[in-house]
């Protein structure tokens, strides 16, 4: 494990649980651009709950890489749902952002992952 992926695990852990709680919180500037986009109150709670166990389970993957993989994976996967969401709302770059970045630093956490496995 080099020191690259610790960094990158824990910014990557950072974004979600950050990302996750204010979902489960419904903090008001996030539940208005999701519902902007389409995705239903009950589906917030639920991509929340799954970010912040996602944020978990990438900063366990530190020492239990096989976790750190799948949390990746599935991170990944969230965030490439995401991206339909905002391309079918017909959002701006802008507004998509967020996503893509996550997007991107978990695909390159997992790449570091498979790399040092």
């Amino acid at each position: 494990m080099t020191i690259t992926t610790i960094i990158l695990s824990a910014l990557l852990g950072l974004g979600f649980f950050l990302a996750g709680t204010g979902k489960l919180r419904r903090a008001e500037p996030v539940t208005g651009t999701l519902e902007s986009l389409g995705v239903t109150p009950s589906l917030q709670k639920t991509v929340g709950a799954l970010e912040v166990l996602g944020a978990i389970g990438v900063v366990i993957g530190l020492w239990l890489q096989p976790l750190g993989i799948a949390a990746a994976i599935g991170l990944v996967l969230m965030m490439i749902g995401a991206l339909v969401f905002h391309v079918r709302a017909r959002d701006t770059f802008k507004g998509s952002v967020g996503a893509l970045v996550l997007l991107v630093l978990g695909a390159v956490v997992l790449a570091f992952q498979f790399a040092t496995a």
